[in-house]
């Protein structure tokens, strides 16, 4: 399946539609996104794998590779690392994300395939799929969705599934 989320603000998963959080500087074309610019990359993505918290609750239902993150978990953002969007361990000397925070909105983070096969600097890291502010506040680049919404596409997600982030 792809699911599709576009510049209305609406996710698009079959036959349902749910309200979505976007970057806060819109859509670009992949080619143009650099590290920190806020847009969420035009193309279809590979929903890679779920990453959860699992003091927040249990891993959700999916088809998708699940790991629970720990509070030493963090994702590379630093374009002259060799680490650059990777899964890293903290302490980590490079800048990177924090995924166990304290805001919820990595409760429950959908690795996408963006810039990592293999990622090549600068153009964008830690694209993911995740939780949205009750307010549907714009996102750093990635989509993000209400935790019932995000657990509805999950529990249809499959391996080889993806995501087409587009403007309409």
């Amino acid at each position: 399946m792809i699911f599709r989320a576009d510049s209305t603000g609406l996710f698009h998963a079959g036959d349902q539609a749910f309200p979505c959080a976007i970057g806060r500087g819109g859509f670009a074309p992949a080619a143009a996104k650099r590290e920190g610019d806020g847009v969420s990359p035009i193309g279809v993505w590979p929903l890679r794998s779920l990453l959860y918290r699992p003091d927040r609750g249990p891993a959700p239902a999916t088809a998708l590779s699940v790991r629970a993150i720990t509070p030493q978990d963090g994702w590379c953002d630093d374009p002259t690392h060799r680490d650059y969007n990777r899964l890293v361990q903290r302490p980590f000397s490079a800048s990177h994300e924090v995924l166990w925070r304290e805001d919820g909105l990595y409760d429950l983070v959908v690795v996408l395939g963006h810039n990592d096969d293999p990622p090549v600097s600068p153009l964008g890291s830690a694209i993911f799929l995740h939780l949205a502010k009750p307010d549907y506040a714009p996102t750093e680049g990635c989509i993000a969705l209400s935790r019932p919404d995000l657990e509805r596409v999950l529990a249809q997600a499959q391996p080889g599934d993806a995501l087409q982030i587009g403007p309409d």
